[in-house]
């Protein structure tokens, strides 16, 4: 049977012969990034944003929905991801799991992400920042300035700052 005869008939009995792990003929990886949570480096990868312009920007689903996570008269979804604006670092997370996986699920803990571009002043000396108290202190003290948006990203942390990863994660 040619190749192409045998992939079209042979997927979908692989697909039954599985059960529900599904096998594919070739492994799809999403582009790791990493941001920082209390000093720490996580690893992460980005899905989905609800502004159509950063989503095509990043090549990502644009998810309008996403921005009812925010809230709007109840409790918001999400937690803030400080992004600097001019690129000049990687992001910090407000908060992350506490380790990835089921086993020890953290109940504060969300996916969901409201953006919060950071942008240095003009005559200050940037530097790294690790942690969001790092970037209120910076903040505070008049160095950066901070824009909440109504952005809303899905970036689930893969790699925790434990070190452990969900399965999959190389």
């Amino acid at each position: 049977m040619p190749p192409t005869l045998l992939t079209r008939f042979a997927w979908p009995c692989l697909l039954v012969l599985s059960g529900c792990a599904i096998y594919g003929p070739a492994e799809t990886v999403l582009p790791r990034q990493q941001a920082w949570v209390d000093g720490r480096r996580v690893d992460y990868v980005t899905t989905d944003i609800s502004d159509h312009a950063m989503a095509a920007q990043a090549g990502v689903n644009h998810v309008p929905r996403l921005a009812d996570a925010l809230g709007a008269g109840r409790a918001s979804l999400t937690e803030r991801v400080y992004k600097f604006a001019d690129g000049s670092q990687i992001s910090v997370f407000a908060s992350g799991p506490a380790a990835p996986g089921a086993d020890r699920p953290d109940p504060n803990y969300s996916p969901l992400w409201r953006l919060v571009l950071a942008r240095w002043k003009a005559g200050a000396s940037p530097r790294e920042l690790r942690s969001e108290e790092a970037v209120l202190a910076a903040e505070s003290e008049g160095s950066l300035t901070l824009e909440v948006t109504g952005i809303v990203v899905n970036c689930p942390i893969t790699r925790g700052v434990d070190g452990a990863a969900l399965r999959g994660v190389r």
